[in-house]
């Protein structure tokens, strides 16, 4: 009976499944930043140390083609990380700055018409850093808002809990451009911005 009532459920998932080429999806997590060493730094804690900033992504996408056994889209994740935290040893940082990727992708889902598909995404964009205006023990911030291209890899897994409704798992790293730190030069002129994180998808 359990066998029957699966093949059952996969298959309303599957039928349903057809006429959805539309996904809405809102997705909550953290974003993960490497720590990066300061140049030419002689004090203690000579990095710029990065929290793990609360996230969220609004994400609309649409297939382009379909099978059984795969399906193409399009997506445009919009991921907003309002509040990242930063840290270091002297009065070099700004305490915090907001980022912005918004990077138009393709997506690729194996078995899209069942009820757990695995994908694949890939694209480009754009993101922009908004700086705190003093440093993190209270100094005047000399940097200034920054804008850069951006390139999204990100793999994830839906799973079809209930109509046209699915749960997502996912990780994305946004390879950006580094915000501007004028008195803590890293050499850096680009970091990865490890998205991890959950939510719902509407299929319409």
């Amino acid at each position: 009976m359990t066998v029957l009532a699966a093949t059952c459920s996969i298959l309303l998932s599957s039928s349903a499944a057809q006429d959805e080429k539309n996904q809405l999806t809102v997705i909550v997590g953290r974003t993960f930043i490497s720590d990066q060493g300061i140049q030419g730094a002689t004090y203690f804690n000579p990095f710029v140390r990065s929290g793990k900033g609360l996230t969220f992504e609004v994400n609309y996408a649409r297939r382009l083609y379909g099978t059984q056994v795969y399906a193409i889209s399009g997506e445009v994740p919009a991921v907003f990380n309002l509040d990242e935290d930063l840290n270091s040893g002297a009065d070099v940082v700004p305490g915090d700055y907001k980022q912005i990727f918004v990077t138009p992708s393709v997506r690729f889902s194996l078995f899209p018409r069942t009820a757990v598909s695995p994908w694949l995404s890939f694209g480009g964009g754009f993101g922009h850093f908004s700086e705190s205006n003093t440093l993190i023990y209270g100094g005047s911030n000399p940097g200034a808002s920054s804008t850069s291209g951006v390139v999204q890899g990100g793999l994830g897994l839906d799973v079809r809990i209930w109509r046209s409704f699915s749960i997502r798992g996912q990780v994305r790293d946004f390879w950006s451009g580094a915000p501007e730190f004028p008195l803590a030069s890293t050499g850096k002129s680009r970091q990865h911005n490890y998205f991890l994180g959950g939510g719902l998808v509407w299929h319409f």
